[in-house]
């Protein structure tokens, strides 16, 4: 129901759509920081990878929301298209994560803690280095709801953002012929 009210929102005012992509990874972000702020888990490397993705649409949404009345309905396509490949990398950074966590392949040589700097520095600084940074490991499951983990989450939301942006992406063009 609310995907049909999203849907005709869409086709009466496509310019709608940069909104609504920015809400999107707004949402997944905040979500991200909540539980790590707020709930305590810190991220691994993959997990703030998955982060990624979701600044980069926020950053086109804004430049799309400010130049929104001049483009054209193609442009809007354009866009969709962009956030629709950006939020399938997404997908693909969380796929790769909830396979670490399985044990299906290896993480990242950074997935283990490792990267503590400069190899120039001296053992102290390195001991110190070493017991004041805390390792999170990315075959880890920190959090998981019915069983699928926050990486999994994110997967299935970056693909289900993937594929909602594709369909705008083609009726945006649709409307245009």
């Amino acid at each position: 129901m609310v995907l049909q009210r999203l849907a005709i929102a869409l086709r009466e005012q496509p310019r709608l759509f940069p909104a609504i992509t920015f809400l999107a990874s707004g949402s997944m972000l905040a979500i991200a920081w909540g539980f790590q702020l707020i709930g305590g888990l810190q991220p691994c490397t993959l997990c703030l990878y998955q982060r990624w993705p979701h600044w980069v649409v926020l950053g086109l949404s804004v430049l799309t929301i400010v130049v929104a009345r001049r483009l054209s309905l193609r442009g809007l396509a354009v866009f969709a298209i962009l956030c629709g490949l950006t939020f399938l990398t997404g997908a693909g950074i969380a796929g790769f994560h909830v396979g670490v966590e399985h044990g299906w392949w290896e993480g990242l040589a950074a997935c283990g803690g490792g990267g503590l700097g400069d190899p120039n520095m001296s053992l102290d600084e390195l001991r110190e280095r070493m017991f004041s940074t805390p390792v999170v490991r990315c075959d880890d499951v920190a959090w998981s709801l019915f069983g699928i983990s926050m990486a999994g989450w994110n997967f299935l939301a970056s693909l289900g953002f993937a594929v909602a942006a594709t369909g705008a992406a083609c009726m945006f063009w649709r409307k245009t012929a």
